[in-house]
């Protein structure tokens, strides 16, 4: 049987999204609850993905399917489209399955052209109108088909209306408007070196061919990579007949929600415009009036819409955003789809949903966006400040939040001028370990260099901090104190603003408002825990990060990085000392004026985490990343060892590695230093035991070794931990347990995981190094060259914000297998990045893990991400 590419109105309903698009289905649905729909027809999605498979050509079956449900339509309306007299017009839209901003506008008054412009004048009885349908139609066609731009058609009507003195396109007759079309066609004519089409069907297809194309603009290609869309999906094609808002006092157009789509409050919401088209009430040239002043205009209208409106939601048990055309006093319905709505509008309409007994809290969960929760946790722009702002650049939104504040380009500086009270934005190159504390003064970062997994990236988001990545347009100046961006100087001490959500870079300061979290946050949230039974944990070093996770429903943590906790000033020479010894003897002594340090930090997580799990990561980076870099702190440093300067500077050059990433680190820092594994273990053990003692919390240490890609180096470093920690506890007369796990983030790991299991307590996969190491690039440098593999469709998304399921998830599902086939009791668990990603966490939950974990601020996120996982795989 031959394949339907093209369905009518009425041969269609809500369960065929996917195949209608999400407009086609809607109009499809209405269609069938006999509401005032002008009819047409859909092109389907799967004639999208045609066009593509026949090299941006629309094939002739799908071409002959158009021409026949259009002579369907004719008959319908009782017009013939192309007719010189009375022609039938048409609007095309575009409509994939979920509404994607950045596609194709609209086309209205389809089917016009020179002489049928004449015969529409005369049968209508209104030229004005007839004419006015025409420019229109020819500044939209040449816009949105062909991209001729459409400021030089306002220029013209701007001209035109100065010309004769008037304000509005209103004020313009028929005569006027002749003259606007003649020189839009002039314009057309300049700008493609041809007529305008005037054969009605030649524009047709020429606009469903826009549509399609459509699909893949840069626009489209962005949204759909931001919101874990596929690029197979394709666009639906919407053909359906025009009905006017143009014709006089007694037509208008407008939008509106059943709800408020800000607050979420139940009450209609909108705007129109009498005697208008549709774009003209989101052009703003003309000021729309609230919706609820129709019911003084043109009452019975405004009653029957009010009855269609109420018909929608109660049908659709969601709210409504809905596109209606009076035409001479008779109401139709354009479209209606679920409305977009911001965060805590979703969570105060999915309540009252509930509440009203509309949905269940199983589909109230599944309807909150679990991304968008990120609005409800961060600070973000005041909206009238953000309007008058001028942007400088865009680069990737690494760490969400708005930021405002004074620049400065290093870490000290930072720090300092914070502590005297001022907001600052840190703004370097890249990030680095040593820069934490200038990253903690900050109210954004902001980087020349890096990915949304990058150093900068991790920790900002660990910290709550607003952080734009990866900006590569930006100019440093040779004395490091000022860069140049989208052509402004911008100075150490200057105001820029930051938005981690958007990746926007703004010029001054932005008034921010602070993050706000209701009472329905909190309903979603424990709906959420009900349902899920996937644990959430955090990614912590600090007990101020551990505190806000424990807030915002963390069940323990799943990655405490211990490299943080060295760069502290007091911290730092001891740690350097350790580095640059030349004997055993040596380092142990400098590492023993750690273990006080060390203690602390897990003493105090433990007590935050009254009895949470707590998974400590032993020593990770390269030890070169400690070491000293400027001539003052390298002189210092020799003075205090005793040493020259010089023995210095040869043990910094014996350490300098050409990848770090695959260098000396991990637990092959603790083959060649035991040592450090053994300060490490005591601390961790001896803070346990004590503060189980004094506080009573019945703690299970977690230590994890990094970097494992074979059973006996695990096995090396465990014996290693084993004997420490049992020094430790037979010194303390405890009978603490405690687990010994590693970190799975090199495939040999993963392929070898059943023979590692045989030592490991426990996994945790640490996707930001397995990602790197599956894929073989840098997530600092991947930024460099992901844009050019979008634009050619080798990849959809970033595999650093996305997991790779097919890949990098093929190896976590084996090892998870095989781990548990050797010791069936393995706690499995993520802390990469993606453990707060919901596409993420919903493939963790399918392969079987135990808990995601992720940055404090995302812990929302996932905990709702994961109940959403569990509904939909029920």
């Amino acid at each position: 049987m031959a394949t339907k590419w093209v369905y009518k109105f009425s041969e269609g309903n809500a369960e065929m999204r996917n195949l209608l698009g999400g407009k086609g289905a809607n109009l499809a649905e209405m269609t069938g609850l006999n509401l005032p729909i002008p009819q047409g027809f859909t092109v389907t999605t799967e004639a999208c993905t045609n066009y593509y498979d026949c090299g941006g050509k629309i094939s002739d079956e799908v071409a002959s399917q158009v021409i026949e449900a259009m002579k369907d339509l004719e008959e319908i309306q009782g017009k013939k489209f192309g007719d010189l007299e009375d022609p039938l017009l048409v609007s095309v839209r575009s409509g994939a399955r979920v509404s994607m901003p950045g596609m194709m506008d609209t086309i209205l008054n389809l089917g016009l052209n020179d002489e049928a412009v004449e015969g529409f004048a005369k049968k209508t009885g209104n030229p004005r109108f007839a004419y006015d349908s025409y420019r229109r139609f020819i500044q939209m066609f040449s816009d949105v088909v062909k991209e001729v731009d459409k400021a030089k058609f306002e220029d013209v009507l701007d001209d035109i209306k100065a010309e004769k003195g008037v304000k509005f396109d209103t004020d313009l007759d028929a005569d006027d408007l002749k003259e606007v079309i003649k020189r839009y066609k002039g314009i057309y004519r300049k700008a493609l070196n041809e007529e305008f089409p005037q054969d009605p069907k030649d524009q047709l297809f020429e606009a469903i061919k826009a549509v399609f194309r459509s699909w893949d603009n840069p626009r489209a290609i962005y949204y759909r990579r931001m919101n874990d869309i596929p690029g197979d999906w394709g666009t639906a094609v919407n053909v359906q007949t025009m009905v006017f808002g143009n014709m006089g006092d007694t037509s208008g157009t407008g939008v509106a929600f059943t709800r408020n789509p800000s607050t979420g409050e139940k009450q209609i919401y909108g705007e129109y415009l009498i005697n208008a088209q549709g774009e003209d009430v989101v052009a703003g040239v003309r000021t729309p009036q609230p919706i609820t002043k129709l019911a003084e205009d043109l009452p019975e209208c405004y009653e029957q819409f009010m009855s269609i409106a109420h018909t929608l939601e109660e049908h659709y048990r969601d709210m409504q955003d809905m596109e209606f055309t009076i035409q001479e006093g008779k109401l139709y319905f354009l479209q209606t789809r679920n409305g977009k709505r911001t965060a805590p509008a979703a969570l105060r309409i999915a309540c009252e949903l509930v509440d009203e007994g509309k949905i269940t809290k199983e589909e109230a969960v599944s309807r909150i966006d679990a991304k968008a929760l990120d609005q409800l946790l961060h600070p973000n722009f005041d909206e009238a400040a953000l309007k008058a702002a001028l942007p400088i650049g865009e680069a990737l939104p690494a760490s969400p939040g708005a930021a405002a504040g004074k620049v400065y380009f290093d870490a000290e500086m930072a720090k300092l001028h914070h502590e005297a009270g001022l907001k600052v934005i840190l703004v370097r190159l890249e990030t680095s370990p040593e820069d934490i504390e200038g990253m903690h003064a900050a109210e954004g970062i902001l980087t020349a260099r890096g990915g949304m997994t990058s150093h900068a990236a991790v920790v900002a988001r660990g910290m709550g901090t607003a952080c734009v990545a990866g900006c590569g347009d930006i100019k440093f100046a040779e004395d490091g104190k000022s860069f140049t961006l989208g052509g402004k100087t911008v100075k150490e001490g200057d105001y820029i603003s930051l938005d981690g959500s958007t990746g926007k870079i703004y010029l001054g300061e932005i008034r921010t408002v602070p993050a706000s979290i209701s009472g329905n946050f909190d309903r979603i949230m424990t709906w959420a825990d009900e349902i899920r039974t996937l644990q959430v944990r955090t990614n912590a070093d600090t007990p101020a990060d551990a505190l806000n996770a424990v807030k915002f429903g963390a069940q323990g943590i799943g990655l405490c990085r211990t490299e943080h906790m060295f760069f502290d000033a007091e911290r730092i020479p001891k740690i350097r000392r350790m580095i640059l010894s030349t004997t055993k003897e040596a380092r142990e002594i400098a590492l023993n004026q750690l273990i006080p340090y060390q203690k602390k930090d897990f003493k105090d997580l433990y007590e935050v985490m009254e009895g949470r799990p707590v998974t400590i990561r032993f020593l990770d980076p390269p030890l070169h990343e400690f070491l000293p870099n400027t001539m003052e702190e390298i002189t210092a440093l020799a003075k205090d060892m005793g040493v020259t300067v010089e023995e210095i500077n040869m043990r910094r050059a014996a350490l300098h590695e050409f990848n770090p990433m695959m260098g000396h680190r991990g637990c092959r820092l603790a083959v060649t230093y035991p040592e450090i594994a053994k300060m490490q273990t005591r601390a961790v053990m001896e803070a346990a035991i004590e503060v189980k003692q004094e506080k009573g919390y019945d703690i299970v240490p977690e230590i994890m070794i990094p970097l494992v890609g074979e059973k006996k180096e695990l096995a090396y470093v465990k014996e290693v931990v084993v004997q420490t920690a049992e020094k430790v506890k037979a010194y303390y007369e405890s009978d603490i347990k405690y687990k010994v796990g590693t970190m799975i983030e090199i495939p040999r790991a993963a392929l070898l995981a059943d023979e590692i299991a045989e030592e490991a307590e426990f996994f945790s996969f640490g996707t930001n190094d397995l990602t790197q190491m599956t894929f073989g690039f840098s997530r600092d440098d991947a930024g460099k060259f992901l844009e050019s593999y979008y634009e050619n469709k080798i990849y959809e998304s970033d595999p650093f914000a996305k997991l790779d399921q097919k890949g990098v998830g093929q190896l976590i599902e084996m090892a998870a297998k095989k781990g548990k086939a050797t010791r069936p009791d393995i706690h499995l668990g993520i802390c990469g990045e993606h453990g707060g990603d919901p596409s993420s966490v919903e493939f963790c939950y399918r392969a079987g893990l135990d808990y995601v974990s992720c940055s404090p601020f995302r812990v929302p996120i996932a905990r709702l991400a994961a109940a959403q996982a569990a509904i939909a795989n029920r």
